[in-house]
């Protein structure tokens, strides 16, 4: 237990996600519980991780969720371990949110991409259809985010898109998809800043510059592919070869990238695979399915194609957020901070103690 790297967690606290400002002590190693100075309230070290109020050894469902991660199907899980189903699905939608968090506070942040490619897959769940649309970047094979949707429309392609753009920086990128005309509209109207003038009414959006849109469509017959089409619906030939060639090397336009990562998620999801009688019975249950293996993925699995001569290399190394291999029992039980305190709007004017709350809290400690 180290006070100096914990922060409080709770969000009435004005010094929530504030580490190292003294404010933290322990309150008990037994029960492993913290006390923060600034609200005088004490938490649980496991508070705001996938173990929170958990009384299951941290190894044992660390073991259950890495299987999880990996297809092994929860009646398999049930009948080794002797734990009820639905024990199991619990475990598996904790480590689901716990990945979504850490997948937007780590993943989400503004880096130069070169390269997106993105695509959709087809599940099933009782009573219909479900569509799973993924993102990632080609350079690092980094996992950028994914949405799942009932419908296949311009929605969840909007909703994937404004994912990658909190991963992009303003910098030269090229998007590669399938033929869906739905991408060509959501990129161009999401890769868009106000442009603000002085004046008064709505600003026009301005599109950012060097964003590239190319294609991929292919022709079946009988189920093989006859006929592959590649389109450049942005951008000059030149620029988008001198993209494509810095994030990926030699070779052409292409998703295999993405289409490989797809195989990697229908073989670790059920619901997904193309021929098997798999269901999942609600859509966020897909949802918490993708985020935990999509972070295990990219934080906790080394990628061949990035091996280098110390070692394996994962997705999140390769991108520069982490500088080792996660275990997944590591990203269980990663802290996201939660958002810095904003001091509330009043009437009238202030107390001297809530002064003294935005000058001890509120300024960059940095």
């Amino acid at each position: 237990m180290d006070p100096a790297t914990t922060f409080c967690p709770r969000l009435a606290c004005p010094a929530r996600g504030q580490t190292g400002q003294g404010n933290i002590g322990i309150h008990s190693r037994k029960d492993k519980r913290f006390l923060c100075t600034a609200c005088h309230k004490t938490f649980s070290a496991t508070k705001g991780t996938a173990f929170y109020r958990l009384r299951t050894a941290t190894e044992t469902i660390t073991l259950v969720v890495t299987l999880l991660a990996h297809g092994c199907p929860p009646q398999a899980i049930v009948a080794a371990f002797g734990f009820d189903e639905r024990t199991v699905r619990r475990w598996m939608a904790r480590g689901g949110g716990q990945g979504q968090a850490v997948q937007e506070h780590l993943v989400e942040q503004p880096r130069d991409l070169g390269q997106v490619q993105a695509d959709e897959i087809r599940g099933k769940k009782q009573g219909g259809i479900v569509w799973m649309a993924l993102a990632m970047m080609v350079k690092t094979r980094l996992w950028l985010g994914g949405e799942v949707s009932e419908q296949r429309d311009m929605p969840l392609i909007r909703r994937l898109i404004e994912r990658v753009k909190r991963c992009a920086a303003r910098r030269p990128l090229l998007v590669c998809t399938d033929g869906l005309v739905s991408y060509i509209r959501a990129i161009r109207e999401t890769f868009r800043e106000p442009a603000h003038t002085g004046q008064g009414g709505r600003p026009r959006l301005r599109p950012w510059r060097n964003v590239l849109i190319a294609q991929v469509v292919k022709r079946y017959e009988r189920r093989r592919v006859v006929e592959t089409e590649r389109r450049i619906i942005d951008g000059t030939p030149a620029r988008v070869e001198t993209l494509r060639r810095r994030s990926q090397g030699d070779g052409v336009i292409n998703t295999a990238y993405i289409e490989r990562l797809n195989a990697t998620f229908r073989a670790r999801l059920a619901a997904l695979t193309r021929r098997g009688r798999a269901l999942a019975r609600r859509t966020v249950t897909l949802q918490h399915g993708m985020y935990l293996i999509g972070t295990v993925y990219n934080f906790c699995t080394p990628h061949a194609s990035l091996a280098h001569a110390s070692g394996g290399t994962t997705p999140a190394m390769a991108a520069g957020i982490t500088d080792h291999c996660w275990t997944v029992q590591e990203l269980l039980s990663f802290h996201v901070p939660p958002p810095r305190w904003t001091p509330p709007k009043q009437r009238g004017r202030p107390s001297h103690a809530f002064k003294r709350l935005i000058e001890r809290w509120c300024e960059d400690h940095g």
